[in-house]
């Protein structure tokens, strides 16, 4: 059976072979979130940056190749990434960006683009044309940057006239993604005069990523505050430097998450204890369903309850993206399991909450979805083709079903290449 390394040439469906209580050591790709923001920082900043420890992955190459039609220089070596920055503003006149379907490269450069010398085209995959990204340019245009989205529905694609961003004080909607702000502050630091965004109704999704933009964006020279109701920046231009990018908290999910499901014990290198990586959070849902978990400096050891999964009713608002891991692992608790605060997946790379509960159904599971909440009551399992709706996070979190379900199907496998190209080989070696 082959890898899914890629999407061509990748099989159809990868069936998933169960197995007992997990004894392992893994480490998994660097991360995206971190990634994206430090290569934004870096391509703005002058002179060179050596950025270490960044994983390929189709979000990353998107970022590259983005950055790229705006005129900075990365290149992949041997030690790293090396981006030659450009100082603030980028020479590109009329660039085309495919962003592919990668979130951050739609919104962070969208902001970015406002900083070239010319125009700049921004488009992606089907599934991207249907995100929405109306509110992140109607908060650039109230900072004096000329932004017209072009597709339906207030989705891409996007047209940046560029020539610079004025700056000053604007409302920006972040009910729907904490993207659109992070793609805001990216910039902020170039704009012509320093920056105030103010929140509407005060309110964020996923507001930790916030703290993750500022925490990368001060490690590149920026000055800001990030509080309760708005964010502020100084205009003032990043600093060069070498910065290493952490393995990925939310990479780490899944074998973590696989061994709260099959039992035993699976420890993640490379994140260090005191990482801010806001996925990290999904540590306290699984103790509360009965797993033990240590944070040392040799990673993050998980192990599996001794008497089964408790049921939990959490909000999950700050932690979407680990809402599908998660899910799967609630199939195997001992009641209903709802998790709640989660309108904004229905904006990610599919529906997600739509594909949640037709999937869990498939394996025998009663499982509803509302307009922001997911009911999950296990029921007697059973083998299914899960379908992936071109979802990096349906492929693996479902995957781990399989752990303990026999006939588990994954269909499309080859998605997975979008943030972790061997993950099913990572999986299968635990």
């Amino acid at each position: 059976m082959s890898g899914a390394g890629a999407k061509s040439g990748a099989p159809d469906r990868r069936p998933i072979r169960t197995r007992g209580a997990l004894d392992g050591r893994i480490r998994v790709p660097g991360s995206r979130s971190i990634a994206n923001r430090a290569l934004v920082c870096a391509a703005l900043a002058p002179g060179s940056s050596l950025l270490r420890g960044i994983s390929e992955s189709d979000d990353t190459a998107a970022m590259r190749e983005g950055l790229r039609a705006l005129g900075a220089g990365v290149e992949v070596e041997t030690d790293g990434w090396r981006v030659a920055g450009c100082a603030g503003r980028f020479p590109a006149r009329g660039a085309s960006i495919d962003v592919r379907a990668s979130g951050t490269t739609a919104r962070f450069l969208t902001a970015a683009a406002t900083l070239a010398e010319g125009p700049t085209t921004l488009d992606g995959t089907a599934r991207m044309r249907a995100r929405p990204i109306e509110d992140l340019a109607e908060a650039l245009r109230a900072l004096g940057a000329p932004v017209e989205v072009l597709g339906r529905g207030g989705c891409p694609p996007v047209r940046v006239a560029g020539g610079g961003l004025p700056g000053g004080r604007a409302r920006i909607d972040a009910r729907r993604s904490s993207q659109y702000v992070s793609g805001v502050l990216l910039a902020a630091p170039c704009a012509a005069s320093d920056v105030e965004l103010e929140f509407a109704e005060g309110a964020v999704v996923s507001r930790a990523f916030l703290e993750l933009t500022g925490e990368v964006m001060r490690a590149f020279g920026a000055e800001l505050e990030i509080g309760a109701g708005a964010a502020r920046v100084r205009a003032r231009p990043y600093a060069a430097r070498e910065y290493a990018v952490e393995a990925d908290a939310q990479s780490a999910v899944y074998p973590l998450a696989a061994a709260a499901i099959a039992g035993g014990r699976v420890v993640v290198e490379g994140i260090p204890p005191e990482s801010r990586q806001t996925d990290l959070r999904v540590l306290e849902v699984l103790e509360r369903m009965g797993c033990r978990v240590a944070r040392t400096r040799a990673g993050i050891e998980l192990y599996g309850p001794f008497d089964g999964l408790r049921a939990v009713d959490v909000d999950m608002n700050e932690i979407p993206d680990a809402v599908l891991a998660l899910a799967v692992v609630c199939l195997f608790a001992d009641g209903p399991s709802t998790i709640r605060n989660i309108a904004h997946l229905r904006i990610k790379e599919s529906d997600r909450l739509a594909a949640l509960e037709s999937e869990l159904r498939k394996l025998g599971a009663r499982a509803h979805a509302g307009a922001d909440f997911l009911r999950i009551e296990p029921g007697p399992l059973h083998g299914a083709r899960i379908a992936t709706y071109d979802d990096h996070r349906m492929a693996m979190s479902f995957a781990l079903a399989g752990l303990r379900i026999p006939g588990v199907q994954i269909e499309d496998p080859g998605c997975v290449a979008k943030t972790w190209p061997g993950y099913f080989e990572a999986l299968e070696a635990l």
